[in-house]
């Protein structure tokens, strides 16, 4: 056991089920069940770092303690009834380095298209009162001491944020996003973004990191900012947020006097890639806008631009079943708006998964109906992998999962979703992605493996320690206390 180990008892499983939100929607406490599973993992991890002669540690950062986990899960999810989806690993991987390895380590090629940063020494911490401590009560309870001098918020700063992405976890590729805020409270502005992808390259690491524009055009000055976000800083995309506005209130992409407007500049400046927040609604007021209602009307009205659904408009709270088409929310809603408007699937709508695959890790008869509907209706081509990390620490879990995930074969049958094999989900961990970003990132491919980060990936992994922390809220008053520093917005 190492003295620099983050967990030297062991006491953090490296697959996560727990309440951790992305702080946009409240945390939602973990059923019985996923605490069975959390128990069933703990002993079997146990019971297998004992047969093989190793501490609890040095067997949980292995890839048999990563099989153990999702093995346990599986028990007590069809200790349950819950078979819709399973993780799809055999038995003695648990103990057998090779057979745990050959479903969870892979080669793919890994573009996270939903990343967030917080930039600890940013100039929204000016705005804050002087004895102000930002996100200590998440820095404390992931075990770091805080102070008021807000060193704490170092548990945030970019140089973790890499260890997180590109070393901890097999990701090659991300695209730093921006949250709902007023152009003056941005706990990220586009310039601090732009240092965070810089670092990566003076690291000698090829430019592993896209950056967004946040444009909402109901809030004044977001619609001219369009012009400096396109030509200084070359985003790759316009993230909004249509349930979001300064004043409470949302709007609609099709909307005459906001959404139209926004469209039309987005398609006069050449960035033609809009990734559009739906789902995970931020509360009652805004619950309405979060709908996908209007994605299938303007997909149809501008086949020239590329939608890409944040969340593919997914509600935590509510259990995805087989396409109820009498049901106005969550991934329903999403592909009742393509068939309405003949939106054909793999076209001009894509749907990503940040925080929806994290949550749907809780529910596998959820998680098999959701991908299922998705790869059906807005096609196999066009799904795309997100973790809307850091807020769930390392994405490491998220992809492991994803891995081994299977949707049940009667499932299939009965609904017409496919089964997950290698090179479905190579599609969904990066291959899609390029259709939307390819011209963005293409070149840079062969550079992947073989630059500096790639080379410090390779090194690290002969002794790694990882941390299995989560960042984000866990519980209401966390959440609250976010909401709070951030002026009330969601995160």
């Amino acid at each position: 056991m190492r003295e620099h180990d983050h967990d030297p008892a062991g006491s953090r499983l490296p697959i996560k089920l727990d309440s951790t939100s992305n702080g946009e929607f409240e945390p939602i406490p973990l059923a019985p069940v996923h605490e069975q599973a959390n128990r069933l993992a703990h002993e079997a991890a146990d019971q297998a770092a004992r047969r093989l002669g190793l501490d609890r540690r040095s067997f949980l950062v292995s890839s048999c303690g990563a099989a153990s986990t999702l093995l346990a899960f599986n028990a007590a999810f069809s200790a349950e009834g819950r078979r819709g989806g399973y993780f799809e690993l055999p038995e003695e991987a648990r103990f057998e380095p090779e057979a745990a390895s050959a479903v969870l380590e892979g080669e793919e090629f890994i573009f996270d298209v939903q990343g967030h940063f917080v930039n600890p020494r940013g100039d929204w911490l000016v705005r804050l009162p002087q004895d102000a401590r930002p996100l200590a009560g998440l820095a404390a309870l992931r075990g770091v001491q805080t102070d008021a001098a807000r060193e704490y918020l170092e548990l945030f700063n970019s140089e973790q944020f890499i260890q997180d992405v590109f070393l901890d976890s097999d990701t090659d590729l991300m695209v730093l996003s921006f949250v709902p805020s007023r152009a003056d409270s941005e706990p990220l502005t586009i310039e601090e973004a732009a240092e965070t992808a810089a670092l990566v390259e003076r690291m000698e690491g090829t430019h592993r990191l896209l950056l967004h524009g946040r444009v909402n055009p109901n809030q004044d000055g977001d619609l001219a900012s369009m012009d400096e976000l396109a030509e200084r800083w070359g985003v790759a995309a316009w993230k909004t947020y249509t349930q979001w506005g300064p004043d409470g209130r949302g709007f609609w992409l099709d909307d005459e006097d906001t959404g139209i407007p926004f469209l039309e500049k987005a398609r006069a400046l050449g960035v033609d890639l809009i990734a559009i927040h739906k789902g995970l609604p931020f509360g009652r007021d805004s619950y309405e806008h979060s709908t996908c209602a209007d994605i299938g009307r303007v997909a149809r009205r501008y086949p020239d631009l590329k939608f890409l659904v944040y969340h593919s408009g997914y509600v935590p709270d509510a259990a995805e079943g087989p396409y109820d088409p009498a049901r106005e929310d969550g991934i329903d809603s999403l592909v009742t708006s393509l068939l309405e408007n003949d939106i054909a699937p793999n076209s001009n709508v894509y749907a990503e998964l940040g925080s929806t695959w994290r949550f749907l890790m809780r529910d596998p008869d959820s998680a098999a109906h959701s991908l299922g509907k998705l790869f059906r209706h807005v096609g196999e081509d066009n799904v795309l992998w997100g973790t809307d990390s850091i807020w769930y620490g390392s994405p490491q879990d998220q992809i492991q999962a994803f891995r081994s995930f299977q949707i049940d074969e009667a499932l299939c049958e009965a609904h017409g979703y496919p089964r997950l094999d290698a090179g479905l989900r190579a599609k969904v961990f990066g291959l899609n992605a390029l259709k939307p970003y390819g011209r963005f990132v293409t070149d840079l491919l062969p550079q992947f493996g073989v630059d500096r980060i790639a080379g410090e990936r390779t090194a690290y992994r002969q002794a790694p320690n990882p941390h299995f922390r989560t960042y984000g809220p866990k519980t209401r008053r966390e959440f609250l206390n976010l909401l709070r520093w951030n002026g009330g917005q969601p995160a």
